[in-house]
């Protein structure tokens, strides 16, 4: 009997979402992976960049290096993620600091319980300010005591963002970056980050403002785009708030895939993914975002 998909509308948050008619199992299904196994986070939109739920491990493709891989590990379900907070209080921020404050707590109190955060806040110089928590209402008080001055160390912030995120506990890992300026003082050039991303299991979320990121937004675009994360530049910060939700939306409605790689050498080489889709038939064309490689193992 030939299975049929049903596509429905749901709204979550500011995003509509494609609902793909399924079976439902009493238990969601957890995601334990070996430690040889690649894991892929994997988000899917309509044209109308809704976000698509419900589809099953048989609609997704993926290949290393060109050859596909068989996927020995699947999941959508709405599992806990760890998140850094990295927050530019850099003297440019003097004007959108309160717009700021709000948009980060608004993404907090959307949280699970078991979720975790960490802040970091920078100027010419970075600082972890609060480690990894659970309570919400730890960042949010970090976040309003603090007051924007200096200059603006960008890289260095993402940087410590990603040696700290290493530490999460769960699977989904994120960075949500908010500034409105530049890299004008950091140690770390941008090469130095880039490499560094390419080696790092995170997602890598931006928010910048339009006019004074300059060619600073090609720059961070092509740093998101190795996660399979986005950037958006609104034209100021009274729309942080759509984009805010928009992240928190997409982290609670990726995919996780998996796979033993066939190439099992440890050489330390870069091997570049690509994540297809055989949607149900009656779908629109579907838009598939992940990260764009990893470095393999080396003895």
């Amino acid at each position: 009997m030939k299975r049929l998909f049903l596509p429905y509308l749901l709204v979550v948050l500011l995003s509509p979402t494609w609902l793909i008619a399924a079976e439902k199992n009493d238990v969601p299904p957890r995601f334990r992976v070996a430690v040889d196994t690649v894991v892929v986070r994997v988000t899917v939109t309509d044209p109308l960049n809704r976000y698509v739920v419900g589809l099953d491990r048989d609609h997704f493709r993926v290949f290393e290096n060109k050859l596909q891989q068989t996927l020995t590990h699947f999941s959508n379900d709405k599992s806990p993620i760890s998140v850094g907070i990295i927050m530019d209080m850099s003297g440019s921020m003097g004007d959108n600091i309160l717009s700021a404050r709000s948009s980060v707590i608004r993404f907090l109190e959307q949280g699970d319980a078991e979720d975790e955060y960490f802040l970091v806040t920078f100027n010419e110089r970075s600082a972890l300010v609060r480690d990894f928590t659970n309570r919400s209402e730890n960042i949010s008080n970090e976040i309003s005591i603090s007051n924007p001055k200096g200059r603006t160390a960008l890289y260095d912030a993402m940087y410590l963002g990603m040696e700290k995120i290493r530490e999460g506990r769960h699977q989904k890992k994120a960075l949500i970056v908010i500034t409105d300026g530049e890299d004008n003082s950091s140690r770390y050039t941008f090469s130095e980050l880039k490499d560094y991303v390419k080696e790092s299991d995170v997602q890598i979320y931006v928010i910048g403002e339009r006019g004074d990121m300059g060619y600073g937004r090609g720059i961070i675009s092509e740093i998101v785009r190795l996660t399979g994360a986005r950037a958006f530049f609104p034209n100021n910060f009274k729309q942080l708030d759509y984009f805010v939700d928009l992240i928190h939306s997409e982290l609670r409605n990726q995919y996780l895939v998996g796979y033993t790689p066939t190439n099992n050498r440890s050489d330390g080489s870069w091997r570049k993914l690509t994540v297809r889709l055989d949607p149900p038939e009656g779908m629109p064309k579907l838009k598939v975002r992940a990260k764009q490689g990893y470095f393999a193992p080396r003895n």
